[in-house]
């Protein structure tokens, strides 16, 4: 007989053994979701995108910076009005004449910046005088703080400025314990009472309604989990709470969080943690925010897109008003503060940087940067990139392209893309980078990717060979006439102007002026092929280049960027500069890591790039872009218009003072659009030119080059009192010595390299004159 057994032993044992194993069961879960926290906390909390800055603005006697663009750049930077200049950050307007600023402490490749006030002064010209208003030396130059542009963070599309919990200011971490966790410093990782209370609504409801959780369970959602909100991931969340607490004192816990929270979203960018929140929607480092800012911050922290300032104004300003009586219930602020702070505007920046405006640059930045790191290191060890970007010239290049474009399309011409490039001429420090309509549109950045044929953009590369020779003058004559030529394969090109018609003979200077097929071809095959290739080289042409007769011509296809490289060197004089986007590298922690310095070689003589210079002034005064013949005559304009085969390339690659920019236009799918460089590209050019504050660069004639006056059409010996005569260079020895009267100027033919007959005739008349 079997012994039996209280029924009661039976169910108790199956409740413990069922309790053991859930027991069981937590504890395996809790250990996996232990090992997964320390692991990915460890390497999440520090990981921060490469940041990338503009140019920091220079001041200093002579600098030519005028109030109103150092009204703009302060107001950029975050920087406020102020009577007293108490604080970093702030400036008084004295007049036109005179301007005071408190300027922040920053930290440089070259050392530290103390914060330190100064006066400045202004004539024309820019900048007259500068003091220090503390008593101290007048300091030589004084740097104010470059933009932040962006981050190049990986594919979670996550960017942060990291801050330290030593740099938060104390309203921001009171009001935010205040509002989103009163007993942070008490709990464990979850508030029971919280918990509780959220439960009894989520139960009433049969799902999921009411949070109730603590800053600790917010930085686990952010770091490990998803926003699904389901019992299962609350149950993750709070377990996940407590190990983190357990692991983690509260401190490094509330530094995470004040730099993993998540608080907007600027395009493909999500704006993570306070620091980077105060540059974005303030312009201004956090230590500078007023209440009223930090309450705003803290009151988007519950719904980032909700209570977005610019798009839900009155949404957002309820909110932060919220915020601060919840602060003044803190004790944070008595009634009549929190009146003053109620009543003052939400104070973002009124025009949020877009998220288009700098992709190109920043496109550019990172292609060059990964020539000298890992991919890896831009996206996690918070590497500070200075570059030589200009806030202004950007914003005018962007502005300049679409408004141009929407012009065209005004006129029938729609769906048109195009990309500037912006450099300094001396340098080949780039300072706009336009890469379309905006830059972030599809993802795709013409300055790098819209690989085009030049067409006549090539040809300066053509006569600067034959100057070089030592052949040619500007006024030489050149065969503007049919020209056939044989091809691998047996067929013959034969190239034709653009209006269909032949212009016989013409000087060296009118052939490229009204950019001439047939002549350049003549003159191209004259010189020899090899000899352009080599020329394309020498100016820093890098991409591969067809040695064909169609060369003569544009068949090289190019990036705007590497066109600018091009014509740089023209602009330079002959200098070959390396374009440079980047000026230092540093880390995180302030050590500088690289430097970018400026680098030239010679490309050209100077007489020969002097020569061409003056050729290119011609494109611009009476050329195919003579509509720009009324920029200021001390700026040299000079410049060449480019057109592809079909219209379906715009190009224009110009200079002025000290600015080089380089304009394409055209469609994405390659499609003829019914543009030439002149009508589609040139238009940009000049748009972009007049804002950008162009600054004259004197040109100085070269050792062994002299001007002489010759007819502006035929080139012809002629006074200066002739109609139609200008000054062109010749190298000594060259072209033609003594003008002729203006009637026989133009009715004698004259060899340009000053044949016999003619000096002959010359003499004659002269001993005829008794001189």
């Amino acid at each position: 007989m079997s012994p039996s057994f209280p029924r009661s032993f039976g169910i108790w044992s199956w409740l413990t053994w069922a309790a053991l194993l859930a027991l069981s069961a937590v504890v395996v879960y809790a250990a996996y979701l232990d090992q997964q926290i320390v692991s990915r906390f460890e390497s999440r909390r520090w990981s921060l995108p490469a940041q990338v800055y503009a140019r920091p603005m220079e001041l200093g006697v002579a600098e030519p910076v005028s109030y109103k663009r150092l009204l703009r750049e302060l107001e950029r930077a975050g920087y406020r009005a102020s009577e007293n200049l108490r604080s970093p950050g702030t400036y008084r307007s004295e007049g036109a004449g005179s301007l005071s600023i408190h300027v922040r402490a920053l930290s440089f490749w070259d050392g530290p910046q103390p914060a330190q006030r100064i006066r400045l002064g202004f004539d024309a010209s820019g900048i007259n005088h500068l003091d220090a208003l503390d008593g101290a030396p007048a300091p030589s130059l004084i740097r104010l703080d470059p933009e932040l542009i962006g981050s190049l963070y990986g594919t979670d599309g996550e960017d942060r400025v990291l801050v330290r919990l030593a740099e938060v200011p104390e309203p921001l971490l009171l009001g935010l314990l205040a509002v989103e966790d009163r007993h942070f410093s008490r709990h464990p990782g979850i508030d029971p009472g919280a918990v509780l209370r959220a439960a009894l609504a989520n139960l009433r409801a049969g799902r999921i309604v009411q949070g109730g959780s603590t800053l600790t369970q917010q930085l686990v959602k952010n770091l490990f989990l998803d926003s699904d909100r389901t019992f299962r991931r609350k149950f993750d969340e709070a377990l996940m709470a407590l190990l983190l607490e357990w692991h983690y004192d509260k401190t490094a816990i509330l530094e995470t969080y004040l730099n993993e929270v998540y608080l907007g979203q600027q395009g493909g960018r999500a704006i993570h943690g306070f620091g980077l929140a105060s540059a974005y929607y303030f312009g201004k480092p956090l230590g500078e925010l007023e209440i009223q800012e930090l309450a705003l911050l803290v009151g988007m922290v519950k719904g980032p897109t909700h209570y977005h300032p610019l798009r839900q104004p009155e949404r957002a300003r309820a909110r932060r008003d919220t915020v601060l009586g919840l602060y003044a219930q803190a004790g944070l602020l008595d009634e009549a503060a929190l009146r003053a702070a109620q009543a003052q505007p939400l104070g973002v920046r009124a025009n949020l940087q877009r998220s288009g405006d700098y992709g190109a640059v920043l496109g550019l930045v990172r292609n060059h940067l990964l020539r000298d790191y890992p991919a890896e290191d831009l996206t996690a060890e918070g590497l500070r990139i200075y570059t030589t970007l200009d806030p202004e010239a950007q914003t005018q290049a962007r502005q300049g392209l679409v408004r141009q474009l929407d012009r065209l399309a005004q006129r029938g011409k729609a769906g048109l893309q195009g990309a500037v490039v912006v450099a300094d001429v001396l340098t080949g420090e780039i300072h706009a980078v336009v890469g379309g309509r905006d830059d972030a549109s599809g993802g795709l950045n013409r300055v790098l990717a819209a690989r085009r044929p030049i067409g006549s953009l090539v040809k300066p590369a053509v006569y600067l060979a034959a100057l070089e020779s030592g052949t040619y003058t500007l006024v030489s004559p050149l065969l503007d006439e049919p020209v056939a030529v044989k091809v691998p394969g047996g067929s013959v090109w034969r190239p034709g102007n653009a209006s269909g018609r032949f212009h016989g003979e013409e000087p060296l200077f009118q052939a490229l002026a009204q950019s001439h097929n047939a002549a350049t071809v003549h003159l191209g095959l004259a010189v020899g092929l090899p000899q352009v290739v080599k020329t394309l080289k020498a100016l820093g042409v890098e991409a591969d280049i067809p040695v064909v007769p169609a060369l003569l011509l544009g068949v090289l296809e190019l990036t705007p960027i590497e066109v600018t490289q091009m014509y740089q060197t023209l602009a330079g004089g002959g200098l070959y500069t390396p374009l440079r986007v980047i000026r230092e590298v540093i880390s995180t922690s302030g050590t500088p890591l690289r430097r970018y310095p400026l680098s030239m070689r010679s490309a050209a003589s100077p007489q020969s790039a002097y020569l061409l210079h003056a050729a290119l002034r011609q494109v611009m005064l009476q050329g195919t872009a003579r509509a720009a013949a009324d920029l200021p005559a001390a700026w040299e304009a000079a410049g060449k218009t480019g057109t592809t085969d079909d219209l379906r390339d715009a190009w224009f690659a110009g200079y002025a003072g000290d600015q080089l920019a380089v304009v394409w236009v055209g469609r994405d799918d390659n499609a003829p659009m019914g543009l030439a460089g002149g009508s589609g590209a040139l238009p940009i050019w000049l748009d972009v030119m007049r804002t950008l504050g162009v600054h004259d660069i004197p040109r100085t004639l070269p050792d062994g080059v002299g001007l002489r006056w010759v007819d502006g059409t035929s080139g012809r010996a002629a006074g200066p009192e002739c109609p139609g005569a200008i000054q062109l260079p010749f190298r000594e020895g060259s072209g033609p010595m003594d003008p002729l009267p203006c009637a026989l100027s133009d009715a004698l033919p004259e060899d340009a390299n000053g044949p016999s007959p003619v000096q002959q005739f010359q003499q004659w008349w002269r001993g005829w004159l008794g001189e």
